[in-house]
């Protein structure tokens, strides 16, 4: 059994992982590529992971680029996998797999297609989300669907704790269904067109914070971005400043002289309040450009202070 994954971050390495465990008598042919500067390392331990299971190791990210016919060229697969993999897959690679090609995606398709599922979900203040086992097809997330299973989103929680759970979604749906991908018994559901929706790729500079929006928005966003990723940031005095965590204020005044991202109370070891479009938050921990992580009413602590310039 020759089984090929494509695959990236920490998410990544751990589906090899559980799949080395579940068919540890496979021939294993594994392709990442090299993250971003600002994501959290994974090449290294995947190279490392392939490598104790004397698989094959390739870095590249266009899997149909001419550099890799070399590769494909007489390989028999039975299965092909892609795992938090960000780029086209060609049909005459994906279509070599003897028993199926097949994505696991975070989230319940056709529902948030595309890049940054999670992120996105949280951002955007969903109460759920999950992972979908599909069949790679030619379009974006568009496969017939293997299998799903449903993941909570609390309305605080962070993107590390959602993450966490959905990937042991991941490594759940795989566990589950590879008996069925191999001994060709799985079912297959079409997925439902008309209530699909589609996620663009995130950007660090989407993370900057706009005080002239509502604090769920912004409260979103600071959980939704946070570590493991980059976090939400804000300008302070011209300088970049991000925030880590930040939580809403329970009956808050009433300001009817508002100015979005000004300081209204500094609560020493506790954190800075500040205003909103309608209402305001408090920052908790932050953190100025070259300085460590700091508690935010030791660093915004005038009230003359406005976030955001």
């Amino acid at each position: 059994m020759r089984i090929v994954l494509l695959c990236a971050t920490r998410r990544g390495l751990r589906f090899l992982q559980t799949l080395a465990e579940l068919h540890p008598s496979a021939e294993f042919v594994v392709i990442t590529f090299r993250e971003e500067t600002f994501e959290p390392p994974f090449l290294d331990d995947i190279r490392q992971l392939t490598e104790s299971i004397k698989g094959r190791f390739v870095e590249a990210k266009n899997v149909g680029h001419a550099d890799l016919a070399g590769l494909w060229q007489g390989m028999t697969i039975d299965l092909l996998f892609a795992i938090s993999w960000r780029y086209m897959i060609p049909r005459a690679v994906f279509q070599k797999a003897r028993l199926g090609a097949y994505v696991i995606h975070d989230s319940l398709l056709p529902q948030y297609r595309g890049f940054a599922p999670t992120v996105w979900a949280v951002v955007n203040g969903e109460s759920q989300t999950g992972a979908t086992l599909f069949e790679i097809a030619d379009g974006v997330d568009e496969g017939r669907i293997i299998g799903q299973q449903s993941v909570p989103v609390g309305p605080d929680e962070t993107i590390r704790n959602v993450m966490d759970r959905v990937t042991e979604a991941y490594l759940q749906l795989i566990k589950t269904h590879l008996p069925s991908l191999i001994d060709g018994t799985a079912g297959r559901t079409v997925q439902d067109e008309s209530v699909a929706t589609y996620t663009c790729k995130r950007t660090p500079e989407d993370n900057q914070i706009n005080w002239d929006s509502r604090s769920d928005v912004i409260l979103n966003l600071i959980r939704g971005v946070t570590r493991p990723y980059s976090g939400a940031y804000t300008f302070l005095n011209g300088n970049r400043l991000v925030i880590w965590s930040a939580s809403r204020i329970e009956k808050a005044p009433r300001y009817v002289g508002r100015v979005p991202g000004r300081v209204v109370e500094i609560r020493p070891g506790h954190g800075t309040v500040v205003l909103t479009r309608d209402g305001c938050i408090i920052l908790q921990s932050v953190q100025a450009d070259n300085s460590p992580e700091a508690c935010a009413a030791d660093i915004v602590n005038r009230l003359s202070m406005t976030l955001g310039r």
